[in-house]
């Protein structure tokens, strides 16, 4: 049997701007997504055996370790494009980025187990690995990469950018998860769909290394945030801070030292924009 550990880092939108609506139901975006140093661990182990086969375990009772979860659709994926029908595979998800909260935990969690698969089995190229990645879902890709990226079409489309040495701090209310599905909804229903040209600005302002406090958007911010007052309290008491993706997560370009939102939210401090995308866990 042959394992490995990979770690797969959470992302945040510097910007996120909705362009329209496609024909398949998803949305054409425009993003500027950063990797930071949050991560989730997985155990990965393949060994040949009479017949396919896939388990997932794990350490957060909020997932589902069944055919439902993008890691379980990951190993399938592989499989079914590597023709391995005679394949154990088990993964074990040490979880860390929380959970429907616009950090892309399960995107990442689906790009470390392909990139950890092909580790173990040497079946596909980086190119074709990127196309797997891709058919699975918009972020994914951004997590195999890693860095900062602009990132178009429904978001599988990257390019490189910088990475400046900012780190953040994330606030998340510990009892509210958004969906993909329902901030889009709902941003699809605002009456006036703001345009600023903030992905423009913030690629311009990361070419030459500016400040670029001032470029962070979201435009799925304000589709949601009047729906939700754990939201509500986040933003009053900290105007600077910015939604990630469909939320619920806040992050600021700072590390604020007194937050004073109490029970009911997570913090992570100290996060760090990073440069890699999945890879292997050293210890």
């Amino acid at each position: 049997m042959e394992e490995i550990r990979v770690k797969c880092p959470a992302k945040i939108n510097l910007t996120l701007e909705v362009l329209d609506k496609r024909d398949d139901g998803f949305h054409n975006i425009k993003s500027v997504m950063q990797t930071i140093s949050l991560y989730d661990f997985l155990t990965i182990s393949a060994c040949p055996s009479e017949k396919k086969e896939i388990a997932l375990s794990g350490t957060n009772s909020e997932l589902p370790y069944d055919n439902t979860n993008l890691v379980y659709k990951a190993v399938e994926l592989y499989l079914k494009e590597a023709e391995l029908d005679n394949m154990s595979v088990k993964v074990f998800i040490e979880k860390h980025i929380p959970v429907s909260a616009g950090l892309a935990g399960g995107s990442s969690d689906a790009a470390g187990t392909l990139w950890g698969l092909n580790q173990l089995l040497e079946k596909f190229s980086d190119e074709k690995l990127r196309e797997l990645c891709a058919s699975l879902g918009s972020d994914v890709n951004v997590c195999l990469e890693g860095g900062c990226l602009l990132a178009t079409s429904r978001g599988e489309v990257t390019e490189k950018l910088p990475v400046l040495g900012y780190s953040v701090t994330i606030v998340k209310p510990k009892d509210l998860g958004i969906s993909a599905k329902e901030a889009y909804e709902k941003y699809d229903n605002l009456e006036e769909k703001p345009q600023n040209g903030m992905t423009d600005k913030m690629v311009e302002a990361l070419n030459n290394g500016k400040d670029i406090k001032e470029f962070l958007y979201n435009a799925l911010e304000p589709a949601v945030i009047n729906e939700h007052k754990e939201l509500q309290a986040i933003k009053n008491t900290y105007p600077q801070m910015i939604m990630t993706g469909s939320g619920s997560a806040f992050y600021a370009l700072e590390n604020t030292q007194n937050l004073v939102l109490c029970e009911g939210y997570q913090y992570k401090r100290y996060i760090a924009f990073t440069g890699n995308g999945v890879g292997l866990c050293e210890n």
